[in-house]
């Protein structure tokens, strides 16, 4: 049996520190032994994650084409083929019939980022075709670090041209007039914050706006009406837009509202009445936000004019433009909605079968289309493409995630359950699992999925890989807790800066319901969460390590406290507003009380599976590094303990499709082994 590998402790504070000096002899070592460690201890496993692996790859259909999506003179879409990690890139012509046919005889390859990856890691960035459909603009990933090169396609020659630009984000932006495109570079804390404007044959690029505020991130988009292209600056509580007609590029971009200290807002362009229109999300009303228009002569804030006013009961998170209609994205009772206002016709909600579930708007398609597509899925039905006519509202499935092999959704059941937290406040779960699981009345295996932060809202959602767990008489369950945007704004302040304990009380006491009701026991609780979601699991494992028997911690956040102390690293600054300035004593308290690397003390540990990717420029690799090694100094107990760095990756994991399916394989057989699951 391999010895569990034990970092070096040095003197100090932080004692791992060393573990930070990226490319050494010393760190590359000791994470290649943490990588064999691992393998030895899962080797008896070997056959059940190759089983999990197959499993998973036979429930997907290895070649298919994806839902066509019609743009002027063509039929754009993706084809994937059994074998091919990533899929490749087509348009074909656009049938006369206003079909989704495709024409293979004459379609063409656009990208085929298969041949790209050479075998190692890809990411692609911007995948954009200018107006007049001659070109293409795309980025790439080599690395994982989100360092993008800049690519240019002629797609009648097939000639591609390398953008001579270094430190890109990866966004690309088209003007109209075929020729000119933003882009944008990082700064040295890899920061979105400069615009640059470039003509297709010259070496160089000018800038156009610089933002010096080391809060704030810059992205450039082309309004919905392909009119108007938008610069948008965000920090976490402030924003500002600035914009510019798309057919004269080399102008000079307005301001549409200076930015004011928690006022946020983002900007789109359409039609209102027949005139062009700038449509407006402001929260300068409410914390839920309300909708706004301006004409296009008089943009500035005093002239906006309110469409949609601030409801408290219903979050505003997005709107959706068309010249049929205008599309509102809403959020109330922890569930998504969209109201569709068609042009001179009463508003009407989409009307939807399950009663929780994932749903957005997927394509707006082009401006002038009398359809839009919406992605709808729920944990125990495949997600589905949904064509809306809005003048009728009458839906149409145009496409469904396939399920190869046996698969009956009628064998699955969703619930929606409550827990208390400890300050009264009730906690909205979604689970799924096999009627009969449920019908039984006996404790089952369950995995726990939470988050909790940014407001962003984890929908219920399908996946193929889980229905290994469910045919194995798992329980699945997600705990919406505070943090997150399910309940709105008001939800995801109740859980960031000072209220982030509410985020793992919220947790603690989703898992206390699940065992109350009988669904699940400790021995048989595992949980799970990545990036913000591993802080979550890192603060409840240290708070109450005795309720689980099991945790994984993707790419985690647990190094809190000293990344929030270090300006330089990638995120820090515009992180303060989610979880403070530790430079303010108080602050600092606070994120030292719950921070997991500073609260890892002498007691027993669940068994632990923590995930990172070495070239990971939003949470770095020595945050689980870190933690694994005051782990193995300080747990009193013998349960397993593994720390896997992909030593190609970034953030997101690998990144092809075959490699990301072993990943959750081993992951699975993990559980499996600690929960003594066949």
């Amino acid at each position: 049996m391999t010895d569990a590998p034990m970092a070096r402790r040095e003197t100090g504070t932080d004692p791992y520190r060393w573990l930070e000096q990226r490319d050494s002899d010393e760190v590359l070592a000791h994470l290649q032994a943490e990588n064999a460690y691992l393998e030895a201890q899962l080797a008896e496993q070997a056959e059940m994650r190759e089983t999990l692996f197959q499993e998973i790859k036979g429930r997907i259909r290895e070649t298919d084409l994806s839902l066509p999506t019609p743009w002027g003179p063509w039929l754009y879409y993706q084809r994937t083929t059994a074998g091919d990690e990533y899929p490749r890139h087509y348009r074909c012509p656009r049938p006369a019939d206003g079909s989704l046919m495709v024409d293979e005889s004459a379609e063409q390859l656009l990208l085929d980022p298969n041949a790209l990856a050479g075998g190692g890691y890809l990411a692609l960035g911007a995948f954009t075709v200018s107006p007049d459909h001659r070109l293409l603009g795309y980025s790439l990933d080599t690395a994982g670090d989100e360092i993008y090169r800049l690519f240019v396609k002629n797609l009648e020659s097939g000639a591609v041209d390398e953008l001579p630009f270094e430190d890109c984000d990866g966004q690309m932006t088209w003007a109209n007039d075929n020729q000119t495109l933003f882009f944008v570079t990082l700064d040295d804390t890899h920061r979105p914050h400069r615009l640059y404007r470039h003509k297709l044959g010259n070496s160089a690029a000018a800038l156009v706006f610089e933002e010096a505020d080391g809060r704030f991130f810059l992205s450039c988009y082309r309004s919905s009406s392909e009119r108007q292209l938008i610069l948008s600056l965000g920090s976490k509580t402030t924003s500002e837009a600035w914009v510019l007609d798309a057919a004269t590029p080399q102008g000079e971009f307005s301001c549409l509202a200076p930015r004011q200290e928690d006022h946020e807002y983002d900007v789109d362009h359409g039609l209102l009445d027949g005139q062009w229109t700038w449509f407006i999300r402001s929260n300068q009303a409410g914390i839920n936000f309300a909708l706004y228009v301006a004409d296009e002569a008089q943009q500035s804030r005093e002239h906006w004019r309110e469409l949609i006013g601030h409801d408290p009961q219903r979050m505003l998170e997005g709107v959706t433009l068309n010249q049929e209609a205008f599309v509102l994205s809403l959020r109330q009772g922890g569930l998504p909605i969209i109201e569709v206002h068609p042009r001179g016709l009463p508003p009407y909600p989409v009307q939807l079968p399950d009663a929780a579930y994932s749903l957005y708007v997927q394509d707006s398609l082009e401006f002038h289309s009398p359809a839009i597509r919406l992605r709808y899925e729920a944990l125990g039905r495949p997600a589905q493409v949904r064509q809306l006519d809005l003048a009728t509202g009458e839906q149409q499935v145009l496409k469904q995630t396939p399920v190869e092999g046996p698969f009956d959704p009628d064998a699955y059941e969703s619930r929606r359950l409550w827990a208390t937290a400890a300050d009264g406040t009730q906690v909205p779960i979604s689970l799924v699992a096999r009627k009969d699981v449920l019908s039984a009345g006996a404790p089952a295996p369950l995995y726990l999925y939470g988050y909790g932060a940014y407001g962003e809202s984890l929908d219920p959602w399908f996946s193929h890989a889980r229905l290994s767990l469910l045919e194995r008489g798992f329980v699945f369950a997600i705990a919406h807790v505070r943090g997150g945007g399910e309940l709105g704004e008001a939800w995801y302040r109740a859980g960031k800066l000072e209220h982030k304990q509410n985020t793992f009380d919220d947790f603690i006491a989703c898992a206390e319901q699940l065992i109350s009701e009988g669904l699940t026991t400790p021995a048989q609780l595992a949980i799970s969460g990545g990036s913000a979601g591993g802080l979550l699991i890192g603060a409840v494992l240290n708070q109450r390590p005795q309720l689980f028997a099991a945790a994984i911690a993707e790419v985690p956040f647990v190094d809190v406290l000293n990344t929030m102390q270090n300006p330089d690293l990638p995120l820090t600054v515009t992180e303060y507003d989610e979880w403070g300035d530790p430079k303010q004593p108080e602050v600092y308290e606070r994120i030292k009380a719950y921070a997991p690397y500073e609260n890892v003390r002498t007691q027993a540990y669940p068994a632990i599976l923590a995930v990172a990717g070495y070239n990971d420029s939003r949470v770095q690799y020595w945050e689980a590094a870190k933690w694994v090694a005051r782990l193995r100094e300080l747990k009193s107990d013998d349960n397993l303990l593994l720390l896997k760095t992909d030593l190609g990756a970034g953030h997101g994991g690998m990144s092809g499709r075959y490699q990301a399916l072993k990943d959750v394989a081993l992951e699975y057989a993990f559980l499996f082994k600690v929960l003594g699951v066949r």
